[in-house]
């Protein structure tokens, strides 16, 4: 187990400029999750700490130890890719026991880490079986065997989850919470998917354009965040945005207001705003209703299935408290 510290880490790929300098200090033990869309920098700042992207400037520490210049196999982390990256010709055993035979362990040592992980994994009944014969829960278990076995000082997981579906994916994200709980070893963990990084991490890096546009608890992110692009990817239905006067917040011009899916009511009496319903969708426990606005924003509110459900093309008013507005300077950073 270790701590892992990102000084200013930054990175380049000829003048475009990628990482634009995260600073993270990781606790022995921490589960960290880095969360944002498509070419946001995620999967190169997992790659730089695990040695298979350079660092242009700053430094990764690994246990209080700069590790810039260290290859991959001198690191002591251990990997989880999105597509398992299994030998398609090798048993279960022999996929687990890899890395532990290249490295010259004793038999019996690989025996027994093998052994131990496969327990921990539920594997044991497949551990003769090829790739081919398992399911891609199965598969994603087995690389994830490969890495305990080496017994690591830190996990780095790579979209694990992507290529299962849906229901899998739940199955999986409890399964290796309670892994690395079990473990308490140091992970560090990329997603696109906003509910895998609030159900898995201690804290979150939300990454924007090449930078941790906040760092924090999950709840923390999600009640407070620090800038519109967190605002609108952290929470599903994402938040509502509406145009805005800073006025209230002290500031000259215009801005942006937010508000919850679930923070906005559908009122009769002093509504804020008004709109249309353009179509709702039943969800069973509750209902997401879709509204128009006379400026052509479209809001969501989020109600209990037991509400009153309006009419496709019924006039509303909407309403919200004070206390759950959330307002935004023209740079999208949070000003109230």
């Amino acid at each position: 187990m270790a701590t892992v510290s990102l000084k200013d880490v930054k990175k380049t790929f000829g003048k475009t400029d990628v990482i634009h300098g995260i600073d993270i200090d990781i606790k022995d033990g921490e589960f960290i999750v880095i969360v944002g869309p498509s070419g946001c920098g995620k999967s190169t700042l997992l790659r730089m700490v695990a040695g298979l992207e350079t660092v242009t400037s700053g430094a990764v520490h690994i246990d209080g130890a700069r590790v810039n210049d260290l290859e991959p196999m001198d690191r002591d982390i251990a990997m989880v890719f999105q597509n398992y990256a299994l030998y398609p010709h090798m048993s279960v055993f022999d996929n687990m026991a890899y890395g532990l035979k290249i490295a010259g362990t004793p038999k019996s040592e690989i025996a027994q880490r093998v052994d131990t992980a496969a327990k921990l994994l539920q594997l044991e009944p497949y551990l003769t079986r090829r790739p081919r014969e398992l399911s891609g829960g199965q598969r994603q278990r087995v690389a994830m065997g490969r890495a305990i076995v080496r017994k690591p000082s830190v996990f780095l997981f790579d979209e694990p989850l992507s290529n299962l579906d849906a229901k899998l994916r739940v199955q999986m994200r409890l399964e290796i919470k309670q892994l690395q709980r079990r473990l308490g070893v140091t992970s560090l963990y990329v997603t696109h998917d906003q509910v895998e990084a609030m159900t898995l991490a201690d804290r979150m890096i939300v990454m924007n354009g090449g930078v941790a546009d906040q760092i924090g608890a999950p709840l923390e992110v999600y009640a407070n965040p620090a800038t519109e692009f967190v605002a609108g990817f952290i929470g599903s239905p994402p938040t509502n945005f509406m145009a805005a006067d800073l006025a209230q917040a002290r500031q000259p011009g215009s801005g942006t207001l937010g508000v919850r899916p679930e923070h906005m009511n559908i009122a009769t009496i002093n509504p804020r705003v008004s709109g249309v319903v353009l179509y709702s969708e039943a969800l069973g426990a509750e209902t997401l209703v879709h509204v128009k606005l006379p400026d052509g924003a479209m809001v969501t509110v989020r109600q209990p299935a037991s509400d009153a459900l309006p009419q496709e093309g019924a006039a509303v008013g909407l309403s919200w408290s004070d206390a759950d507005e959330m307002l935004f300077d023209a740079a999208g950073r949070r000003c109230d």
